[in-house]
């Protein structure tokens, strides 16, 4: 059954008025949020709220993240066109969708497998061909397929919080010169933090701002 999309051109605009306001000013990622249809990516109970400023439940005790959020992990990427990219935690796959159109493709693991096979079904609804989804630990980073690797990636995208630092799995296989961002720190005191890689031990790490994520946690779940 094909993909019904309601028109929700106002509530789009109204959203990336906000976001303009609360200091987005890269306008590819702006371009971006607006093309993705978020109300597809939450449940239909809450999809009145797609395009409101506000994190949403999706299933498996997650959450889509606030558009804010996005918009300002995906800034901080600086993605260029023929970036190739790093996820942990697909999600829903709104925020891999955004990612999906700034650079040449997406790499993105999920731990939950029901999530992950509903995120791909919306990546083939949308027609956007450039996303690699598995579901795998994404603390180990991406693994080995068929004998081929990878690694390294240009940027690095983690979507759930690190305790006191990142993976370093996911530290090894960010190239030289290239960037993550991720949320750190216990629950309640968690910054999200930009690390750019100088050299293979040195890292600039800057903090960007105050976050709620959920836990990152090893192994994969089962079920789906």
């Amino acid at each position: 059954m094909a993909l019904t999309i309601p028109d929700t051109t106002a509530k789009r605009i109204r959203l990336i008025m906000h976001l303009r306001k609360e200091g987005i000013t890269d306008t590819a990622v702006l371009a971006a949020m607006e093309k993705i249809p978020r109300e597809i990516f939450v449940p239909e109970a809450v999809r009145h709220q797609a395009w409101d400023d506000i994190a949403l439940p999706i299933a498996c005790g997650q959450t889509i993240s606030q558009p804010f959020i996005v918009a300002t992990m995906t800034a901080a990427l600086d993605l260029k066109a023929n970036d190739k990219v790093l996820e942990i935690g697909t999600g829903c796959g709104y925020q891999t969708a955004i990612l999906a159109q700034l650079c040449r493709r997406v790499y993105s693991i999920e731990r939950h497998k029901p999530l992950l096979k509903e995120a791909e079904a919306r990546f083939r609804e949308l027609n956007i061909t450039n996303i690699v989804a598995i579901c795998a630990d994404g603390m180990k980073g991406w693994p080995t397929i068929h004998g081929v690797d990878q690694a390294p990636f240009d940027k690095i995208i983690v979507t759930a919080a690190a305790r006191e630092k990142p993976p370093q799995a996911l530290l090894d296989q960010l190239k030289i010169g290239g960037m993550m961002i991720i949320p750190v720190g216990e629950n309640g005191q968690q910054v999200l933090r930009r690390y750019k890689k100088e050299s293979e031990e040195a890292f600039a790490v800057k903090d960007v701002l105050p976050v709620r994520f959920v836990p990152l946690l090893p192994d994969t779940a089962t079920g789906g």
